[in-house]
């Protein structure tokens, strides 16, 4: 039925701008990938300290996904991962799920 994978982010108090324009201007390559469904950028709860924040992508399947982790593009996507980490609170936090029911 599906896999969805989400990493979360927390971004410093102040970073969220430059965080926001590193992910809103870089060259999107996931509708070129075989099994890609839908991206999403969340922004999500401001906190005392930083701002939480996720990508949400949806597959076709596990596959797809880990397809995709091993493919050039996914390396070409992420070259530029470091630049925006300065604002993170810790690294981010991959999860991912099997989608059991769409509605």
């Amino acid at each position: 039925m599906g896999y969805i994978t989400m990493n979360r982010f927390r971004v410093r108090d102040g970073a969220e701008g430059e965080f926001e324009d590193a992910w809103l201007n870089r060259e999107i390559l996931l509708n070129k990938v075989p099994g890609f469904v839908q991206f999403h950028l969340l922004r999500g709860p401001k906190r005392d300290d930083h701002t939480l924040y996720a990508s949400h992508t949806t597959w076709e399947d596990e596959a797809a996904f880990r397809a995709w982790t091993d493919s050039d593009a996914f390396r070409v996507a992420h070259a530029n991962a470091g630049s925006v980490a300065i604002g993170f609170m810790g690294p981010p936090e991959l999860e991912s799920f099997e989608v059991l029911q769409t509605v």
